[in-house]
C-alpha cells in the first residue's frame, strides 16, 4: 500500500486542479497536488514538501477532507487529503502538465484520476466553503 498526502486548497470558490505529467502513470489525468510519503514523513510533511517541489508555494495544511483506498492495476494508495492554504507564493508549473482553479461544476469537464471519484462526489456534497 502505497501512502499519499493530497491538499484540498481553495481560492474562494475555486480549488486547485493539477494535471499530470504526459509521461507519467495515469497520465494528463487531473489530481490534487500531492505526492508519497516518504519514509520518517508525517503525510502533513509529506505534503508540505510536495507542494514545494511541484508547485513552488508553501502551504498551511489544516483538517482531513477526507480518506480513500483505492486499487489501480499497478498499485493501491492510500490517499489522505487535506485541507490546505497557501502560506506563501504563487502555483507554478514545476511537474505538472497543467494547473486550473475550477468550481465544483467545473470538475466535471476534467477527467480525474480514478482514485479521486469519490472525493468529487463528496464535493458535490458538501459544496465548496462558505467564506
Amino acid at each position: 500500500m502505497t501512502e499519499v498526502a493530497a491538499a484540498l486548497i481553495w481560492d474562494g470558490d475555486r480549488f486547485l486542479a493539477c494535471q499530470r505529467p504526459a509521461n507519467k502513470a495515469r497520465g494528463l489525468l487531473w489530481e490534487f497536488v500531492g505526492g508519497k510519503v516518504e519514509p520518517g514523513e508525517t503525510r502533513e510533511q509529506a505534503l508540505i514538501r510536495e507542494c514545494r517541489e511541484e508547485l513552488a508555494v508553501t502551504v498551511r495544511v489544516g483538517d482531513i477532507f477526507m480518506e480513500v483506498t483505492h486499487e489501480y492495476p499497478d498499485l493501491t494508495v492510500h490517499l489522505t487529503l487535506f485541507h490546505a492554504a497557501i502560506a506563501d507564493g504563487t502555483p507554478q508549473m514545476l511537474e505538472h502538465n497543467d494547473l486550473r482553479w475550477v468550481t465544483i461544476q467545473e470538475m466535471d469537464e476534467l477527467a480525474f484520476c480514478p482514485a479521486d471519484e469519490v472525493i468529487l462526489d463528496e464535493l458535490r456534497r458538501r459544496g465548496a466553503p462558505q467564506c
